[in-house]
């Protein structure tokens, strides 16, 4: 790589396939007559590979791929019964590598993560003890596209495992060479998810996890903590644990550990899983000095606390796990984000590569008879290992109006895709249903299909056999069958009565609002103007800075005042910025891309038009009225702790104990959540004090101390230092009492040990309180105003936690900061710069469509009695005087097609396109087969 940001040279090379791809067809011949097998890169008694297999994926087209290092023909000139077989004539082994050259502007660093390999230490003995594996190896046994197609089976005897295990943290946490020192976050959610899917496969299991902090700090997944360790059979033990030794004769794994109460103790299990932690790309040393960015000690990117998707290289971003060890939320809105400044800095030429996509004519097929293709969907093996696909194909050509039926593999992929947009043509079907997953992610590609096709996308069907079905009936084969053919049934009488509508398009107005002037606001605001367009950004106090004007310092060292001053500065000079002070929304109406918001700021009122809004309104401290907070002066919130040790308060940094009571307001029946930073907070602060009076005792009272990533390095040196921890059950929480000693007052806490089986009796000084992160006041109304919902803790809902997260099932209003849930302030800033990504991705287009699948009134029915008005939350629709008098009438530009008015229209006055009554009728009607219902009717008579 050579250039700098805005003109980079890249070189890149291409590693041959020995595929032709435009003509590979990925039937598996080849893969069925290679007679070599390697082994599995995970575990090498798992399962084996063939030198040549095919890709089964949704985002890959379905092409074969060949092993070079274990390929016969092309280590010793031997063995190409491959070429042979193929009738495609696909398999070429002259290709060589390639090289490549390409110009771009920006570029961004996607390296992701690796499994740590628990090879590196002997003790783990995986590769030595057959019923010793990986979680990723158990995701692949849980898989219905794994060695046993989604049985869960031992590979020493191909059993059901009876008694599992889970080692928590290997790889992570630890200090011993070839593991790694921090935490990598998504282990100990990873291993629920795996308890509860055992828990489903099999009811009799019985799962241990032996583990250390349960760090449960992502959205919602304190709830889900509490659903596994709650399920019959599932114990969770906190202890460090070795495993001992494998027996020979049943190949079961011994397991030594100790308990508080019970000492060391052995315990045998049938299958142990080891939940590994993750690695930095292996190659990523080569690829820093290709592109010239600078790492950390760990094998990351080197953080800028300021900006964490920039690298030490202008121009070169990073996203996802390439940060640090990371989810997949954090890794979409990362990715969103970096796409966001790649904008900022290319935006003088958005637009100049971009080619329309061009479809054919849209054929009418109205008048037409129904000529329905029906395309079954294998999905690996999620719906054929428990549906017989075969015999479902063969009953949809018995139905009526059915012309072609066939069985595809993956219909996502591009190739069954193409192939559905082919036969369309050639069999000239005018209606299809895809029998496969749920239309809630891949409908909109299978509608582009038929418009590739020539047909009015609305003649699409989706029948959902996946999540319906197959997933739900798992154990029940030839049920799950016999309903995948009426689910069929039901969907092709529907899509005989479907409709051809059309969509429309809808001018963006170019601005964007921004609710709340906190860092994610601000960055949020700036991201947005710099890529050339006005945003208008309300705050409801007088100054801009939220809750980050009460934080100093981060536990990293970053300087947050000054950070904030620059940040505000910025969006001061910024002149597309227009900020409004003491701002209050009073009303929202509108739709994605032409919202208007009524807004009293410094008192006036106006009215603002924008295109997307963003809400960014923050958190708020929880006021604790426990602990004598707010009875006794020495009694203070991390929060207040913090302020004070940067003002350099005598009684503080001169204080001789410190006690820090942890979980204070949360993880309880109030707030069911982990307030994220509170143990970071904690770690920031003690070894802040530490560093201005090190003979300060400090004590750390804690359920699960949470520092995950490369916060977990904190915790450590915290410990070095000789601050004291000690762990608390929820049901023996801290008491605290204000007290008389030596003339002094004093704060007496009262908390056991569990190690030491005792009742401790702590005095200090000061007691900082981790007080809760709760929303914000404005949050419902807010929500309200902008027709949003929010989570069961009040906190902002998403659209899709995993793949949308910083949009809302409401088009055109996204979300960042702490109002979608706590986070320390680099995710906070990461998710500011992904929410712009996504207003870009609306804003940078002159027009957005919008759904044809809209309701209408029939005037003539219309007897004006206002139900639907009534019901309508999107208030699309309104009364309008017409020669018949008073009616009804829906704006399709607000309608969501929900169907609620339709629901309620006692004279049926209003049709739901797309879901007509004569569409959902017919699709009862064939829910049961008439003969079927009247043969025992006619049999009692």
């Amino acid at each position: 790589m050579e250039g700098k940001a805005g003109d980079f040279k890249v070189t890149l090379k291409k590693k041959p396939r020995y595929i032709i791809e435009d003509k590979c067809t990925g039937c598996g011949t080849c893969v069925e007559y290679c007679p070599v097998e390697y082994p599995d890169p995970f575990n090498q008694e798992i399962s084996t590979n063939k030198a040549v297999h095919v890709y089964f994926s949704q985002a890959i087209p379905l092409v074969a791929y060949i092993d070079e290092t274990s390929c016969l023909y092309l280590k010793e000139n031997k063995c190409d019964i491959c070429r042979g077989v193929c009738q495609a004539n696909a398999i070429d082994f002259r290709q060589t590598t390639e090289k490549a050259e390409v110009h771009v502007g920006a570029i961004i660093l996607s390296c992701g993560i690796e499994p740590f390999d628990p090879r590196v230490n002997e003790e783990y003995g995986y590769g030595k003890m057959q019923n010793v594996i990986t979680s990723m190896d158990y995701e692949r046994l849980l898989s219905s596209t794994g060695p046993y197609e989604g049985e869960v089976l031992r590979n020493s005897d191909r059993k059901h495992p009876k008694k599992i295990a889970w080692i928590q943290c290997v790889g992570s946490r630890r200090t011993t060479p070839g593991e790694n020192s921090y935490c990598s976050g998504v282990c100990c959610t990873y291993t629920q998810k795996q308890v509860i899917l055992t828990k489903d496969h099999d009811p009799e299991a019985e799962c241990t996890i032996f583990h250390n902090d349960i760090r449960s700090f992502g959205k919602d997944f304190e709830r889900y903590f509490q659903r596994a360790e709650q399920l019959p059979g599932v114990q969770f033990i906190r202890s460090y644990v070795s495993i001992d030794r494998e027996i020979p004769e049943s190949k079961n794994v011994v397991i030594r550990y100790s308990t508080f109460d019970s000492g060391v103790k052995e315990e045998e299990f049938d299958l142990v899983v080891l939940s590994v932690g993750l690695n930095p790309p292996a190659q990523v040393k080569e690829l820093a000095d290709k592109f010239g960015i600078e790492l950390n000690k760990h094998g990351f990117n080197r953080e800028n606390y300021a900006n964490p998707i920039a690298t030490s290289q202008p121009g070169i971003f990073v996203s996802g796990a390439f940060q640090g060890p990371t989810d997949i939320p954090e890794s979409v809105f990362t990715a969103s984000g970096a796409g966001a400044q790649c904008g900022e800095l290319l935006d003088y030429r958005r637009g100049k590569l971009a080619e329309e996509r061009i479809y054919p004519p849209e054929r009418d097929v109205s008048q037409e008879e129904p000529r329905i293709g029906v395309f079954v969907c294998h999905c690996g093996a999620n719906i054929s290992s428990v549906v017989n696909v075969p015999s479902t194909v063969e009953y949809a050509l018995t139905l009526p109006n059915v012309v072609y039926a066939q069985e595809q593999l993956f219909s996502c992929a591009t190739n069954s895709a193409q192939e559905i947009t082919e036969l369309a043509r050639e069999k000239g079907l005018n209606r299809v249903v895809i029998a496969a997953c749920s239309p809630r992610t891949l409908e909109p590609l299978f509608r582009d299909t038929l418009r590739e096709a020539g047909l009015n996308q609305y003649y699409c069907e989706m029948a959902n056999i996946r999540e319906h079905c197959s997933w739900v009936h798992s154990k029940q084969k030839d049920e799950a069958t016999q309903k995948a053919k009426d689910i069929i049934r039901m969907s092709v009488a529907r899509a005989s009565h479907l409709e051809p509508l059309q969509e429309f398009d809808l001018n963006v107005n170019k601005a964007a609002l921004v609710v709340g002037g906190g860092i994610a606001g601000m960055t949020c605001a700036l991201s947005i103007a710099k890529q050339g367009h006005e945003v208008y950004l309300l705050e409801k106090d007088k100054e801009l800075g939220g809750m980050a004007r009460r934080i100093p310092f981060t536990l990293e060292g970053m300087d947050v005042q000054a950070y904030l001053a620059d940040l505000i500065r910025e969006v001061y000079k910024n002149p597309l910025i227009h900020v409004n002070h003491e701002a209050t929304i009073t009303g929202v109406s509108g739709y994605v891309g032409n919202f208007v918001t009524t807004v009293k700021s410094e008192g006036q009122v106006k009215e603002i038009q924008h295109g997307a809004a963003v809400i960014a309104t923050g958190a708020e401290m929880y006021q604790p009225d426990e602990y004598l907070y707010g009875e006794s002066d020495q009694v203070l919130t991390h929060l207040e702790l913090g302020e004070r040790i940067a003002a350099k308060e005598e009684k503080v940094v001169t204080a001789t104990n410190l006690i820090m009571i942890q979980c204070v307001g949360c993880r309880n029946e109030d707030r069911n959540y982990c307030s994220r930073v509170c143990c970071s907070h904690a770690i920031k602060n003690a070894l802040k004090l530490k560093e201005i009076n090190p003979e300060m005792e400090i004590t750390i009272i804690y359920r699960d101390m949470r520092t995950y990533g490369f916060r977990e390095d904190f915790y450590r040196e915290a410990a070095e230092k000789e601050v004291r921890f000690i762990r608390y059950e929820p049901d023996s929480k801290p008491v605290v009492e204000a007290v008389e000693a030596g003339g002094k007052s004093i704060i007496k806490v009262t908390v056991p040990d569990p190690v030491l089986g005792k009742q401790l009796e702590l005095e200090a000084d000061l007691l900082s309180l981790a007080a809760a992160v709760v929303p914000s006041s404005t949050t419902s109304e807010v929500a309200g105003l902008f027709k949003v919902t929010l989570s069961p803790d009040g906190f902002f809902k998403e659209a899709h936690v995993k793949l949308k997260p910083v949009e809302f099932a409401a088009d055109g209003v996204y979300l960042c900061g702490t109002a979608h849930y706590p986070k320390h302030i680099q995710e906070v800033i990461n998710q500011a710069y992904g929410a712009a990504g996504r207003v870009l991705t609306l804003l940078s287009h002159d027009t957005v469509t919008a759904s044809g699948s809209v309701c209408e009134v029939k005037e003539d029915d219309c007897i004006s009695c206002g139900a639907c008005i009534t019901a309508c939350t999107y208030e699309a629709i309104n009364f309008v005087e017409t020669p018949k008098g008073r009616k009804a009438r829906v704006n399709p530009v607000l309608c969501k097609g929900d169907g609620l008015c339709n629901s309620k229209c006692p004279t049926n006055a209003i049709v739901l396109k797309h879901f007509t009554n004569q569409e959902l009728l017919s699709q009862i009607d064939a829910a049961v087969i008439k003969e079927e219902v009247m043969q025992p009717v006619d049999a009692a008579v």
